[in-house]
């Protein structure tokens, strides 16, 4: 059976699994079924996990997990805080719930909007506090992540006032289908490889937003089913040499993705994208104007 390949995870030192686990799945999740996932990331070899306060009890699922094998996984979480009070807050309680010391990444988790940018980048923001955390410590890195289509330019934005070291934002196929969005997405990269700068995909399985109101969620938007549109959805940003891809918060498509990931990833050809999106209505799930949050 192949690894799943790995990567310099930006500039941090660590050789992250191409494949990272999204800790969002583990939210609504008893223990038992938590670590029963934990299994599935051992078994794949997966070293990389990204959590956040906010992703319900996802953090209180991982605690129990660290005593034996916090040194397996380069561990990540985030804050939506944006004042330095809120986040050094936040801080301490992901700390307390994950039961470790210290953090290896620590994310402003969706930070695109103008007010909560000039918040958490100016005095008293939240950057500040997280800088003092790093001083002390309890986190290694910095990092910034965010949804909608305006991510990318706010991410150059970002970047251009802080070395952060990694970024995380939308990417698949219809997404890159929105020129505007894509040109953004290629400065952004450009600017990544060109800083030693992480960068993480996510909703590469995102089929639409939920049309059926009776199907049973498992998050916030539909994934695909079909192993093979799958299967091409992780090749799509597999193919792509400098990309993470964060796996979706639908703990079920796991083992599907981690058998892509341990394919030779091939881009696959546009034709077969445009078939998926025929066949199984995918449709972007921001589309500037119209459809830009959560």
């Amino acid at each position: 059976m192949s690894p799943i390949p790995t990567l310099p995870f930006g500039r941090t030192g660590h050789q992250s699994t191409r494949i990272v686990f999204g800790a969002a799945a583990l939210g609504g999740m008893r223990q038992d079924k938590a670590d029963a996932v934990l299994e599935q990331l051992l078994e794949a070899g997966i070293n990389h996990l990204d959590t956040a306060a906010s992703y319900g009890d996802s953090e209180l699922r991982i605690g129990p997990w660290m005593r034996e094998y916090r040194g397996r996984f380069f561990l990540a979480t985030k804050t939506g805080e944006r004042t330095a009070e809120g986040a050094r807050e936040s801080l301490h309680r992901s700390l307390e719930r994950l039961r470790v010391e210290s953090v290896d990444l620590i994310q402003l988790h969706n930070l695109v909007d103008e007010e909560g940018w000039q918040t958490a980048m100016g005095p008293g923001g939240a950057v500040e506090a997280l800088h003092e955390a790093r001083d002390q410590g309890l986190v290694r890195h910095l990092g910034v992540t965010g949804h909608g289509t305006r991510v990318a330019a706010m991410h150059l934005r970002s970047l251009a006032a802080h070395p952060f070291a990694s970024v995380l934002l939308p990417f698949n196929f219809t997404m890159l289908a929105q020129e505007p969005y894509a040109a953004d997405v290629a400065a952004l990269r450009a600017r990544c490889r060109e800083q030693g700068v992480a960068v993480q995909t996510i909703k590469a399985v995102a089929r639409r937003r939920w049309t059926d109101d009776g199907a049973r969620k498992f998050s916030w938007y539909e994934p695909l089913l079909d192993p093979e549109a799958v299967r091409r959805a992780v090749h799509y940003v597999l193919a792509e040499t400098d990309l993470f891809l964060n796996t979706s918060s639908d703990a079920r498509l796991l083992p599907m993705i981690v058998e892509a990931a341990r394919e030779p990833a091939e881009a696959p050809t546009e034709q077969a994208l445009a078939g998926d999106v025929t066949r199984f209505g995918i449709e972007p799930l921001f589309v500037r104007g119209i459809s830009e949050s959560v």
